[in-house]
């Protein structure tokens, strides 16, 4: 096992295959986009495997792959087909804005990926054009009902941004009366790439005390062990919902994660600014056994929680990023 200062044990990480996204989402980046990570900066997908295999070897239980959006990364199936072989791994999942998904639905569920975390912001056509800064809710639908009909559990993902998507809260809720999925709402972060200052106006409990004004017989369900999100069902309706209040910083306590970044950089907070560079390392001829001692170690630095790693952040003078950087 993996286990921190704290005595969590780390069973879960988030890897992120790139940094690029074929949207241009308000809380994500600039409407240029990024400093797009050139491909030798990437890690290799051979790479990822070997740090993959490690720390699976090491303890972790979970994957999931995350971008940037995974599937603008050329090869990334067979990667996934790979990852879904290996010994000792008992979940992969991925999150995907849906663009580019649907077909490659079938492919998935035959690789036993069983949950897929689906970002969506708006029902809106128009508002969706606005947020994401290009058009495809159309695509993103169609991905939505291939992962149903596949019987692959969905989580939608949605950003809850003042004077934007409030009005979509009740709309995305709905899909919950007849579909099975878990619509979750979170607290937009500071991770924008500096387009604009984050607003903590709605937080967990302004959504929870929203959501009550239009369903007052939501209740409280019993949240899973390390759960980023408080959970709720809404009596009659098939699906859940949940909020994260990834601003506010309530679930860190029991944080089981750690990310490695599109560049290799090995991060245990969200907040924090990365520990090493494992693409780095690697290259440099360390062996397994020098980077399972590295890891570890870095484990037992992780933060109590993410204040204390903005708070190290701070003091370090370094600026925050874009979420596709840091791969979600």
């Amino acid at each position: 096992m993996i286990t921190d200062s704290y005595g969590r044990i780390i069973n879960y990480l988030r890897l992120a295959v790139t940094d690029r996204c074929n949207l241009r989402c308000t809380y994500c980046m600039p409407e240029a986009g990024l400093d797009w990570r050139s491909r030798k900066e990437l890690m290799t997908y051979e790479e990822m495997l070997r740090i993959c295999s490690l720390l699976v070897k090491m303890g972790i239980e979970k994957i999931r792959i995350t971008g940037g959006e995974p599937f603008v990364r050329k090869d990334v199936l067979p990667f996934l087909q790979n990852l879904s072989l290996m010994n000792g791994l008992q979940e992969l999942t991925l999150t995907t804005n849906g663009l580019l998904t649907a077909p490659l639905v079938p492919e998935l569920k035959r690789m036993g990926i069983k949950s897929v975390n689906l970002s969506l912001d708006t029902l809106d056509k128009n508002r969706f054009i606005r947020i994401a800064r290009r058009d495809g809710l159309d695509k993103v639908l169609k991905t939505l009902d291939a992962l149903l009909a596949d019987d692959i559990a969905v989580k939608i993902n949605t950003v809850v941004m003042e004077h934007c998507n409030i009005t979509d809260i009740v709309p995305l809720i709905q899909l919950t009366k007849t579909a099975p999925v878990s619509v979750r709402f979170i607290e937009e972060m500071p991770f924008n790439g500096g387009t604009h200052p984050v607003s903590p106006a709605w937080s967990y409990l302004r959504i929870l005390e929203h959501i009550r004004e239009h369903f007052p017989g939501i209740q409280k369900i019993t949240d899973a062990p390390h759960s980023t999100s408080f959970n709720y069902h809404i009596p009659g309706h098939k699906g859940n919902i949940g909020i994260i209040a990834a601003y506010t910083r309530s679930f860190c306590g029991s944080c089981n994660r750690l990310r490695v970044t599109p560049t290799g950089v090995l991060r245990t907070c969200l907040y924090d600014a990365g520990t090493f560079n494992l693409k780095e390392i690697i290259r440099g001829g360390c062996t397994d056994e020098e980077l399972e001692t590295m890891i570890t170690n870095a484990v037992l630095k992780k933060p109590t929680d993410g204040w204390e790693a903005e708070n190290r952040l701070a003091a370090q003078k370094s600026a925050q990023q874009s979420m596709a950087t840091i791969g979600g």
